[in-house]
């Protein structure tokens, strides 16, 4: 697949790659619905984070498939198996709980489905009909468990 730009400040390959699903050789190529969700759902939405915080985005962890999303451990109803979601940090603006704290503050222009702060990085969600959820990851041996709100 070709990279492109589909979003003033993001390129295809930025949804796409996975350091994971290199090392274990999987295939990360998403279908033609889940590809439509990247370009017309999640870049646009990950355009309007960039812009609210007025700094880079480094996304960590963008679409996965399926295979790769068991393998590492991911929910069975991960927003990222679809194209939905992005997994990111912007340093240049600050820490997670920095650019999430912004996030939530402008939850109503950037209509985000689900914002997490995961601690290292802060994982946003888009779709069709945003709940506007916000939670705190707290990561325990064998296990995640969610808060509502920032923690």
């Amino acid at each position: 697949m070709s990279d492109e730009r589909i979003a003033p400040s993001f390129w295809l390959s930025e949804f796409l790659h996975s350091d994971h699903a290199v090392r274990r050789a999987i295939d990360n190529t998403p279908a033609a619905m889940h590809l439509a969700n990247i370009r017309n759902v999640l870049a646009p939405g990950m355009q309007r984070v960039r812009e609210c915080l007025g700094a880079p985005v480094i996304i960590s962890s963008g679409y996965r498939a399926p295979m790769l999303n068991k393998a590492i451990g991911g929910s069975a109803t991960s927003q990222h198996c679809d194209g939905l979601a992005a997994d990111f940090r912007a340093p240049a603006f600050g820490s997670p709980r920095e650019v999430a704290r912004r996030l939530v503050a402008h939850a109503a222009e950037l209509r985000f489905d689900q914002l997490i702060h995961e601690g290292a990085w802060v994982h946003i969600s888009f779709c069709q009909r945003p709940r506007g959820q916000v939670l705190s990851a707290h990561f325990f041996p064998n296990r995640t468990t969610y808060t509502e709100g920032l923690s």
